[in-house]
């Protein structure tokens, strides 16, 4: 039998709409409301459920019936169970905290603004992620206790030397003695040379000397895993010949090729003024209308800095094995063995239109050549300089000349970088330390390169067998490199090197005939022209001043007026000696 739903009377409003105002009118409506269906109150804000549903079954009801659902008014009534949801929670969903969660009202206000502060940012109740604990966490952190570490030192370090513009002024003094009759007539700060610009046309070879041997290209295949041991060629010898002192230049000057004449080693070391720290100087000689830029007798210039742009500090010592002297010495030491041991050295060679002009004959000389060059500064001014090469290597059937320079790691500690274990996967982390450590040396054998127009350059990386052996060697690789492609990498404009050159040319043109010295300061990025005695310089044969009687002699003149057959070879094996 289908069960009758009753509605109930509904009162009517003969007045209007809406229930009738009368009492009487609204307890006869509420009697006849029908009994015991429960009263669920919500307001526009809540989601609805259902009013009633018949298709409701309680399996548990038979089986235990204090679980069946019951009303306010009585429990047990089959007829209350359409309508009393009181303990059905799908009814209505905002009694179910779950559909409650997913519920959200459009509020159109600002978010609140945070209180910033420490109570506000350190006692927020948000839930913590886990921690790794893993190896590769605590390694990094172990990492970066270290470089912590190390920028602390190098804090200390600069704040204990922060009264001083650079550390290089307190440790290296003039590179020569400034006598005090000598007259300083100029003084040039090194901010004016950036501004300089000149071009140069192409400039012309006048002669070619030497003999040179090929280029083996197995050292190409060297890494830190398969290194070689670093050989000694003390048989060879090496010529570092100023440029009053080479017959050729003389040659060439009684000839009237030109008015400038001048060393590619003087010439760069010009040309990079501005990047050096270290102090150096260079000699001028006015001789009627004609400018000689020569070097002293053991000058600064027959080394190679090591760390010069360095912003950590060398040993100050001179006779410590890593003091700023020490170092120049190994690295001349060992850019003469490299350049002769990556050679073929099977005796063919490459002979030029003379033979070596410093060589007696029956020595055995390094593979050098030596380019007489001219360039046209305007049309009444040429310069001539000696620029040097140490092989060739045949490139599509032509052959290429090329320029052999290593570059010395002492100690890993002071660069920063393990050269046998980042050389391999970082060379060019390594090439952007040395560019930083040693940024005057590596434009200066680029400016050489692009001197001498060598087809490539070759850069060895040299390092101790053990940080405190200075004596043995090992090569860990060889990288080649075009000239002007690497000097473009480094920032090193060509039109601004001969724009240097030519306002120091223009500059010692106006002076009278005699003999100037151009200084770097020590301590200030400038140079200064003295004007010194005619004889100055002839007793010296040191790069620093010496008390009289621990002087030197320099070695005698063969017949022909150059210099005699000592070597810098032989100079740099005995300090070596001596310092071990």
């Amino acid at each position: 039998m289908v069960g009758v739903f009753e509605v109930g009377a509904v009162p009517f409003n003969p007045d209007g709409w809406g229930p009738p105002d009368s009492t009487a009118a609204a307890l006869s409506t509420a009697i006849s409301l029908p009994l015991h269906v429960p009263f669920a109150p919500f307001s526009r804000s809540e989601k609805l459920g259902r009013i009633a549903d018949f298709t409701r079954n309680f399996p548990s009801s038979a089986a235990n019936p204090s679980n069946r659902p019951s009303s306010r008014h009585g429990p047990g009534n089959p007829s209350e169970s359409p309508f009393d949801f009181s303990l059905d929670l799908d009814a209505f969903p905002l009694a179910n905290p779950e559909d409650d969660s997913s519920f959200r009202l459009v509020d159109a206000k600002p978010p609140p603004r945070p209180k910033f502060g420490p109570k506000w940012r350190f006692n927020q109740n948000r839930p913590q992620l886990p921690q790794r604990r893993d190896e590769e966490v605590e390694a990094r952190k172990r990492e970066a206790e270290k470089e912590r570490a190390r920028r602390d030192r190098l804090y200390n370090l600069n704040r204990s030397n922060q009264n001083q513009q650079r550390r290089e002024a307190a440790v290296f003094k003039s590179s020569v003695d400034i006598q005090p009759e000598w007259n300083m007539l100029d003084q040039i700060p090194f901010s004016t040379f950036s501004k300089l610009s000149f071009s140069v046309p192409e400039p012309e070879d006048l002669l070619i000397c030497g003999n040179l041997e090929y280029y083996d290209r197995s050292f190409d295949r060297i890494t830190p895993k398969n290194e070689r041991r670093l050989e000694r060629f003390k048989n060879r010898n090496f010529f570092k010949v100023t440029t009053t002192d080479d017959p050729v230049i003389r040659r060439l000057a009684n000839e009237d090729k030109a008015t400038v004449f001048a060393t590619d080693t003087i010439l760069a070391t010009l040309m990079c003024a501005p990047r050096s720290v270290y102090s150096w100087d260079i000699v001028i000689q006015r001789v009627g209308n004609k400018l000689f830029f020569d070097k002293r007798d053991g000058s600064q210039l027959d080394l190679l800095s090591v760390h010069e742009t360095s912003q950590e500090p060398l040993p100050e010592a001179k006779d410590d094995i890593n003091s700023a002297y020490s170092l120049s010495v190994e690295a001349a030491y060992i850019n003469q063995n490299f350049s002769q041991q990556v050679l073929v050295r099977d005796g063919n060679k490459v002979s030029f239109d003379e033979s070596n002009p410093f060589a007696n004959e029956g020595d055995e000389v390094a593979s050098v050549a030596y380019r007489y060059r001219r360039w046209k500064l305007d049309n009444d001014m040429h310069l001539v300089a000696r620029c040097e090469v140490q092989s060739v290597v045949d490139v599509n059937n032509q052959t290429s000349f090329l320029t052999l320079n290593a570059l010395n790691e002492f100690d890993p500690k002071y660069s920063g970088v393990d050269w046998r274990q980042k050389l391999e996967t970082q060379r060019g982390a390594v090439l952007a330390t040395e560019l930083k450590n040693n940024a005057n040396k590596l434009a200066k054998w680029t400016a050489q390169a692009i001197l001498a127009n060598a087809d490539l350059m070759k850069l060895g990386y040299v390092s101790r067998v053990h940080p405190r052996d200075h004596f043995n060697h090992v090569i860990l690789g060889v990288v080649g490199y075009k000239p002007r492609d690497f000097a473009a990498q480094i920032n090193l404009n060509t039109a601004n090197m001969w724009g240097i050159v030519r306002s120091i040319v223009d500059l010692c043109m106006k002076l009278n005939e005699g003999k100037y010295v151009l200084v770097k300061d020590p301590s200030k990025p400038q140079v200064r022209i003295y004007e010194v005695p005619a004889d100055a310089f002839e007793n010296d044969y040191v790069e620093e001043p010496l008390p009289e009687e621990e002087q030197v002699q320099p070695p005698t003149e063969d017949a022909e007026g150059g210099e005699a057959n000592v070597t810098t070879n032989d100079v740099e094996d005995k300090e070596i000696e001596a310092q071990t």
